[in-house]
């Protein structure tokens, strides 16, 4: 009788508490609470309000909430250091663009992360950099600009998210090869940037499209391989036979080791998000360029970008200040 209780004891305790593991593990019950949506860059700017329109989709189509947190600073690096370092539960994941991952870890010592510490839940969409002016500046073209920078070298200052991220290298880029010397001013995001450059206080900056929707701008040019649909006018940089540079690759994370049933469901509610007339309708708003990947193929353009940021940095002798 002893050994049978013993047995009735047992399989008792594997019910009460390995079940919810395993129910967790193949994704049935999961989300039972509301999941936390780190965010590393400030609120208010193209990144965060892209990243709340996919998460209030996919909160609705998951059934709870998802809610977004600002943990912005170093380029985003802050944001993605919490999430490698937080439960691999499904209720702590990373939204924004792949910055912090494939560029902050050729410049960062003592980075807690690398490429490969995230899992690549979907790639939602894809922010296009601008060189842009105040509504009242003196330069009409990117060509008056270039002529005036070439005249009086650093004297042109231009605002950027920060050392390091996708509109510092696409302005460093272009800089060294056209030639031009122009001053860089780093904020933390493109939110902040943006007061200066509306302003006047900064000769003109390099904001993503979906930062400077309905702000009044004058758009010089942009990086990309064609014009984009809102700034037709805007010649890119391919036809000015200068260099471009891949835009923002932006999307949803999580830790490393995320049960795959969890990313599985998460991964079919991104898709089901960006198809959405909800999210097609808030990216149109900010100009932003829809761009959906599964899981898999945004960790493969991740790495991708990882190793050509790489070469670009170690080219043009970026270091952090």
């Amino acid at each position: 009788m002893n050994s049978r209780r013993h047995l009735f004891l047992i399989t008792v305790w594997c019910l009460t508490f390995l079940t919810p593991l395993s129910t967790l593990a193949a994704g049935i019950d999961y989300p039972i609470r509301p999941i936390q949506v780190i965010v590393g860059y400030p609120a208010g700017g193209g990144v965060d309000v892209m990243a709340r329109n996919l998460v209030n989709v996919m909160s609705n189509l998951l059934g709870q909430s998802m809610v977004v947190v600002n943990r912005d600073g170093a380029s985003g690096a802050i944001g993605f250091g919490l999430l490698a370092n937080a439960n691999q539960d499904g209720y702590t994941l990373g939204a924004g663009p792949t910055t912090p991952i494939s560029i902050a870890p050729h410049l960062m010592k003592n980075l807690k992360y690398d490429v490969n510490s995230f899992e690549y839940i979907c790639q939602s969409f894809e922010n296009v950099f601008t060189i842009t002016v105040a509504p009242d500046s003196a330069f009409k073209t990117i060509e008056e600009l270039m002529a005036e920078a070439r005249l009086h070298p650093a004297k042109l200052t231009w605002g950027h998210a920060g050392i390091g991220t996708v509109p510092h290298l696409s302005v460093s880029n272009f800089a060294f090869r056209s030639p031009i010397n122009v001053t860089g001013v780093p904020y933390r995001g493109d939110a902040p940037m943006l007061l200066d450059l509306i302003s006047s206080r900064l000769s003109f900056g390099a904001p993503g499209i979906a930062t400077i929707a309905n702000h009044n701008l004058r758009v010089l040019a942009v990086f990309a391989e064609k014009r984009h649909y809102a700034f037709p006018d805007a010649p890119t940089f391919k036809e000015l036979g200068l260099p471009s540079m891949p835009p923002g690759l932006n999307g949803l994370f999580a830790p490393k080791k995320t049960p795959q049933a969890v990313l599985a469901k998460l991964e079919n509610a991104c898709e089901k998000a960006v198809d959405s007339e909800a999210f097609k309708s808030g990216a149109k708003i900010l100009n932003a360029q829809i761009a959906y990947l599964k899981g898999a193929a945004f960790r493969d353009r991740a790495n991708e970008d990882y190793r050509y940021k790489g070469e670009l940095i170690r080219a043009l002798n970026i270091r952090t200040e």
